[in-house]
C-alpha cells in the first residue's frame, strides 16, 4: 500500500481581540477596508481563463440574535437569523423585529440581542509570491490560515496593528 507524502507546510495563526469588534457596520466597514486597500499587496491572478482580484470573500456567515420577553422582562424565547451577506443580515433582523405574528406565537416582545450577533467573512488572498492563503474574519478574532511563509503573516499582523478594533 502507498504512504502519503507531505507535499506543502500550511500555517494558520490567530490573533484573539481584547473586545468583540462593536456592530455589523464597523466588522464591514473592516473587511471592505481590506477589499478596497487591500493592504496585504496581494496581486490579481487568472483562474480558469477569468481574472480574480488579489483579495475576494471566499465564505460569508452573519447571525442575528433576537430575544423575546415577557411583561416583566424575563425571556420566553429567541430566535435568531444565519444569512450569508451583511445586506440580508439587516433585512432579517428588521423582518424579526417587526412580526408580530412570531411574536405572538412565542409570546413575547422582540428585542434586538446585539451582544450575541455573530460574523464571519472568510478573504480569499493571492500573495505576489503565488501563494493563495486565507485571511477570517470573526467577531472576536482574526486568523490567517494557509500560508507557507512567515512574511505573509507578518504583513497581516503590521496591518492589523494599525486598527484599534484589531487590538
Amino acid at each position: 500500500m502507498a504512504d502519503f507524502v507531505q507535499t506543502t507546510y500550511t500555517k494558520s495563526a490567530v490573533r484573539e481581540l481584547s473586545a468583540p469588534i462593536a456592530d455589523i457596520g464597523t466588522f464591514d466597514g473592516i473587511v471592505s477596508a481590506v477589499i478596497a486597500e487591500n493592504p496585504f499587496g496581494c496581486t490579481a491572478y487568472t483562474y480558469q481563463g477569468a481574472t480574480v482580484d488579489g483579495v475576494t470573500r471566499s465564505q460569508e456567515r452573519y447571525d442575528a440574535k433576537i430575544v423575546y420577553e415577557d411583561t416583566e422582562l424575563e425571556q420566553v424565547g429567541d430566535i435568531s437569523a444565519q444569512v450569508e451577506t451583511v445586506a440580508a443580515f439587516s433585512a432579517a433582523a428588521t423582518e424579526l423585529m417587526g412580526n408580530a405574528a412570531l411574536a405572538a406565537i412565542i409570546g413575547g416582545t422582540a428585542v434586538r440581542d446585539t451582544a450575541k450577533d455573530t460574523f464571519y467573512c472568510k478573504l480569499k488572498c493571492h500573495d505576489p509570491s503565488g501563494e493563495v492563503y486565507y485571511v477570517t474574519f470573526s467577531r472576536d478574532k482574526v486568523r490567517v490560515s494557509s500560508y507557507e511563509s512567515d512574511a505573509i503573516v507578518g504583513a497581516v499582523e503590521t496591518w492589523a496593528d494599525t486598527v484599534p478594533e484589531l487590538a
